[in-house]
This record gives structure tokens, sequence and C-alpha cells, in this order.
């Protein structure tokens, strides 16, 4: 069970995650850059638009990108075994239910994508 993610926990939480992907994968992690990458990149859209809200709470526009983010990244779990472990492992599901409206807990889960994204390419990740 992961830990509640916070401001001075989630990039150990990200490099554990990480570790326990490459020791299930023998000391590989089975995971490609590129599936990684394209999660990342709706990710980092949404923390573009975050950082430019005023307001504390999501505007209705970014509550409903954050559910499509969610979705998307269900149906990519769906469809590949390793993809489904990652997001098993990471908690992204429960990460993303736990935004909410909060600015600061989208922030939080955009912070906690680019810590696994670099932890898997410092473990050894597969670019292909």
């Amino acid at each position: 069970m992961m830990v509640k993610l916070q401001t001075d926990n989630y990039v150990e939480q990200a490099e554990k995650v990480m570790q326990d992907l490459q020791a299930a994968g023998k000391g590989q992690i089975k995971l490609t850059t590129s599936k990684i990458r394209s999660i990342l990149a709706m990710v980092s859209e949404l923390y573009n638009d975050a950082q430019r809200l005023r307001a504390e709470t999501l505007s209705e526009d970014l509550v409903g990108r954050v559910q499509y983010l969610k979705m998307r990244i269900a149906y990519e779990a769906g469809r590949e075994g390793y993809v489904r472990e990652f997001v098993k492992k990471a908690a992204i599901l429960e990460e993303i239910d736990r935004i909410g409206r909060k600015k600061e807990q989208l922030l939080l889960f955009c912070h906690y994508m680019e810590a696994l994204v670099a932890y898997h390419k410092f473990l050894g990740g597969r670019d292909y």
C-alpha cells in the first residue's frame, strides 16, 4: 500500500514504485518510455493550465480534463499489462481521484508523474 502523496514524499514514492517494477521485471522495467511519456504529455498540459489559474479551486474545464486523463490512463492500462502494472503500483487512478477540485493536489500529482518518468529513465526503463 502506498503512502498518501505529499510535497515531502512524492519523489521517494516514485523511486519506490519504479524500483518495485524493476524488481518484478527481474532487473528490467518492461514499461516503455514512450508509454509513460505519452501519459506525461497529457499531465504536462494540465500542469501548465493549472499554474496559470489564480484560484485554488479548479475550473470546470480542468476538472473535466482531469477526468478525461483518468479515462485515458484506464484505457491504456486495459490495453497493456505492463501499463496496468505501472498504474496499479503507482496508484495513479487513486491519486487522480484525490485531486477533486484542488489545484494544489493537481500540481502535486503532476510533480509525482514527472518523478515517475525521471526514475523510469534513471533505473534504465526501455526506450522502445
